[in-house]
């Protein structure tokens, strides 16, 4: 079978099987299983933006002006990655309005204007019929290369159409489009059997170039280190493929990358998946990196390609066709024909994507307006012209198409691929500054988005595609070369004398710079109705909730005129879903403010906002709120939401301050009972030896005789019980003059070693009683502090004192200087003190059970640990109780500052302040 055959049998076998996956697609939604409600899915959708310009037009734009390409793709990658915010508030807007196209959009934000949709719609078709036609040039090119390989192809346009291989393409497509792109007449239903198909061409066409680019780098040559070692012995192909090549320099960088950063949101087929066919806002997140990613791996081996194709073929001529030319140049038989089949899906689905869209602009915004003004459509209220209007939907796109094969016929071959596509990216920038500006601006008017549209679309038509027409030989070339009537400034590719730009730079400073000055100057110099004032609102604020919920019809009418309006335009299948949809107990037969919006939304999906707005008007009896009206309610709505927002914020408040005065409670009745148990304590503490004195008192007193030695003893434990009382208070008076801040410190330069040795010596006695060793371990070097002598005493003798009570044989002090200060340690070889107990010790009267110490030595107050660690934290420093790390008993630990790093003597010398 010849090779022609197999290729037309695999192309049309493909294009069944894209029929096959739209009625799979199409029979999953009507069950309510969805397959585009996925983030892959839409995704894969946005990826159509890559059509056979990407798949064949990018290695030929690579040989041709070197890494340019990547703008072209850098640009989409940028508008994904920080213009997400701009994408959620068009679907936002989109799914509220129920708007179905760009023109549609534009329209509907400017008042709802029919002479702006009229507008667009003719720009898009005179800027966008290029692209199909670049398409259905790339399909016609791709099999002749295929076929008549290694003989060059004859694409001679002149042929009889039927013998055209791109005329059938084109026809096949058509019915593709009109069995799942016009099922249903409502337009802002989403098309998902066609997104499915979308979706899946995005995959083939990846595979299929990633296919190539592999064979190039492991095929034909040793790796990607042998073909660039290869590449880099001609320093003309180097050179070519180097920053050098980009036209423009600099200046060409900037124009190319906002260029297609501008087409990705404005270009019809773009906008139709990124927010007409979004089923999800939420799917944005994931696209916003997703489809960088698939731009990324499908540029990925655009320089491996081009490089190869130039070192193989030695020429860059038909670089467009390196893809396909390399494969074949090797004898493969099935990769050539999978890059075909990616090239047609590259194809294919822009023109199925970009068909729909542009014939829902055509209907909608040419066709119905004018159809509505023929009073012969009246004639019959009751007449059903859901179906004539599909029908006019449907012979819009077998227009398009036929244009779209008829400029490739006539034209096509005077431009590249890559030529053809900037041409329309810039016929569709022409869209951004009323599309942008009118989001974020409520002062632009349709007047001034008008003229805009028309001065941009003048400049872009004189400076890119008229030089087309030169091209192809329908116009004199002196046009270009010497410019009209021989007037240099006025020659298109260097207008106003600017020359040194490269032509699509060149073309889109000019023709944004009309089309924006005119935007903004008119909208600052003429009034708006109050309708686009209202539109302004809605839009600018999109992103309000509650702006898009907000019902516009305060008009009257009935609801069997809404029911017969819709009926009669929509079907009797879509009217029962918009009455059903609106759910109303009201038992009059008024229709509601609600009903009405829907009613023109429902008819905004199928005709247009403006024919939408125009039938409305017909059966209601009263006006549509105006911006005050919905300024009103939404500066209600607003306050409403800022009440709620202090409420709550209020509510947080006392919550918090409820919390924090079941705090102070808690802490007070802690305190309180803590003063039960301190005076408990000290109650307890003081009637012990006033108990004993007052009992040997007595006993003194009431026995007249008795032994000397027995009387000497009394009166000694008298003696020592009121010692013992004397020094209880005073330990009681310290720890109040600690807490409240008074105690009086005699500071002065201290050596600490000596403070050591003065507190050891008082105490010596003591241990020799007991039988325990005191063994001291203190620097040769005075250790400087600024302290009270007596005060620093009291602690080391308190601390000495109950080491000696819990140790066995041992205690050691350890006194250890550091670059700031110096560290005392008092170590016992007991027991220890547990984990649990290490807090407690410093609480007042708390004491160690008595069985952690040898029996029948002597218990303390419970008040020499806080006192110390009071009057140690008036000095600066610190103490805490660790395990002992030479006797592994309990240790104490003392920290003091040096002299020489006191951070504020004077704070030192006022205890107050700690």
């Amino acid at each position: 079978m010849p090779l022609e055959w197999i290729a037309l049998g695999l192309a049309f076998s493909y294009l069944a099987l894209l029929f096959l996956l739209a009625a799979w697609g199409d029979r999953r939604a009507e069950q309510k299983r969805s397959l585009i409600n996925s983030s892959v899915v839409y995704s894969l959708s946005i990826a159509v933006y890559c059509t056979a310009w990407t798949f064949y037009g990018s290695v030929g734009r690579a040989v041709e002006a070197g890494p340019s390409f990547l703008l072209i793709y850098l640009g989409p990658t940028l508008a994904m990655l920080l213009g997400w915010m701009l994408f959620r508030k068009m679907i936002r807007i989109a799914r509220a309005q129920r708007i179905t196209s760009i023109a549609d959009f534009i329209s509907a934000r400017y008042g709802k204007s029919a002479t702006l949709g009229v507008l667009v719609t003719l720009i898009a078709v005179v800027g966008i019929m290029p692209y199909i036609a670049l398409q259905l040039k790339a399909i016609a090119v791709s099999h002749a290369v295929l076929t008549h390989y290694p003989q060059a192809p004859d694409l001679n346009a002149s042929e009889i159409f039927w013998q055209d291989h791109s005329f059938w393409i084109a026809a096949v497509l058509a019915l593709f489009i009109i069995l799942f792109g016009t099922r249903h007449l409502d337009a802002s239903e989403r098309h998902e059997g066609m997104v499915v198909a979308i979706a899946f061409e995005s995959l083939i066409k990846l595979v299929a170039f990633l296919a190539v680019g592999l064979f190039v780098l492991f095929g034909l040559f040793h790796g990607p280190r042998d073909l660039f070692t290869q590449a880099a012995a001609v320093p003309d192909l180097v050179s070519a493929l180097g920053l050098a090549a980009v036209p423009g320099q600099a200046l060409g960088w900037v124009g190319l990358l906002l260029l297609s950063a501008l087409a990705f949101i404005t270009l019809p087929r773009q906008f139709q998946v990124l927010v007409v066919e979004n089923v999800d806002e939420d799917h944005l997140r994931r696209a916003t990196w997703m489809f960088p990613l698939y731009l990324v791996a499908i540029n990925l081996l655009v320089i491996p390609i081009a490089l190869a194709g130039v070192l193989l073929s030695g020429s860059s001529f038909g670089a467009d066709r390196f893809v396909l030319t390399l494969p074949l140049s090797a004898d493969l038989a099935a990769l050539p024909l999978l890059v075909f089949i990616g090239g047609l899906s590259a194809a294919t689905g822009m023109v199925i994507v970009e068909t729909i869209a542009l014939s829902t602009m055509v209907s909608n915004q040419l066709v119905m307006p004018w159809l509505l003004r023929w009073k012969w459509l009246h004639l019959d209220p009751e007449r059903d012209l859901s179906r004539w209007i599909l029908g006019v939907r449907r012979v819009a796109i077998l227009l398009i198409l036929l244009l779209g094969y008829l400029y490739h016929a006539l034209i096509g071959e005077s431009y590249s691929l890559v030529t053809i596509g900037l041409v329309s990216f810039a016929a569709a920038a022409q869209f951004a500054p009323a599309l942008l500006i009118g989001l974020y601006w409520a002062g632009a008017n349709a007047k001034g988005a008008a003229w805009g549209l028309i001065g941009g679309f003048l400049v872009w038509a004189y400076t890119l595609l008229l030089p087309g027409f030169v091209q192809s030989g329908w116009l004199n070339t002196q046009l270009i070369e010497l410019g009209p009537w021989g007037i240099s400034w006025l020659k298109p590719y260097a207008l106003f004398g600017l020359e040194g730009w490269d032509i699509y730079t060149h073309a889109l400073f000019w023709s944004l710079l009309f089309n924006i000055g005119l935007l903004v100057g008119l909208s600052l110099f003429t009034r708006a109705s109050r309708l686009e004032h209202t539109q302004a609102a809605l839009f600018t604020q999109a992103l309000r909730p509650q702006v898009m919920q907000t019902p516009l019809w305060l008009g009257q009418t009935s609801r069997q005129e809404i029911e017969q309006l819709l009926r009669r335009y929509l079907g009797q299948r879509a009217t029962h879903q918009v009455l059903a949809s609106v759910e109303t107990t009201a038992q009059s037969n008024a229709a509601s403010p609600q009903l009405i919006t829907a009613a023109e939304q429902a008819l905004t999906g199928a005709l247009g906002s403006a024919s939408a707005r125009v039938l409305i008007n017909s059966v209601v009896r009263g006006e549509a709120l105006d911006l005050e009206a919905v300024l009103s309610i939404l500066d209600t709505t607003s306050q409403a939401l800022e009440y709620t927002r202090r409420l709550e914020q209020k509510s947080a408040e006392l919550t918090q301050t409820s919390d924090a005065l079941r705090a102070a409670n808690e802490r007070l009745r802690e305190l309180d009972r803590l003063k039960d148990e301190f005076v408990a304590m000290v109650s307890h503490e003081l009637r012990t030896p006033l108990t004993s004195i007052r009992a040997f008192a007595e006993i003194l007193r009431d026995t007249q005789q008795i032994e000397s030695a027995k009387k000497q003893q009394f009166l000694e434990v008298i003696v020592k019980e009121s010692a013992r009382l004397s020094r209880l208070i005073e330990e009681i008076l310290d720890l109040a003059r600690l807490e409240s801040g008074r105690l009086q410190l005699n500071r002065q330069p201290l050596d600490l070693v000596l403070v050591c040795q003065d507190a050891s010596a008082a105490i010596t006695q003591l241990y020799q009683e007991r039988g325990i060793q005191l063994q001291l371990q203190l620097p040769s070097s005075p250790c400087p502090i600024l302290g009270d002598s007596d005060r620093l005493q009291q602690v080391l003798i308190n601390l000495l004192d109950n080491a000696s009570k819990f140790a066995q044989q041992q205690v050691l002090v350890t006194l250890t200087p550091t670059t700031s200060q110096f560290t005392l340690e008092v170590e016992d070889d007991g027991p220890g003190i547990s984990d649990v107990e290490k807090e407690k010790v410093f609480e007042k009267f708390h004491q160690i059970q008595a069985q952690q110490g040898r029996q029948g030595r002597p218990k303390g107050s419970g008040l020499g640990l806080p006192i110390s660690r009071g009057i140690v934290q008036h000095h600066g420093g610190h103490l805490s109780v660790t395990a002992a790390p030479t006797l592994h008993g309990a240790c104490f630990q003392l920290r003091l500052p040096r002299l020489s790093e006191q951070a504020d003597l004077a704070q030192l010398a006022n205890p107050s302040s700690n």
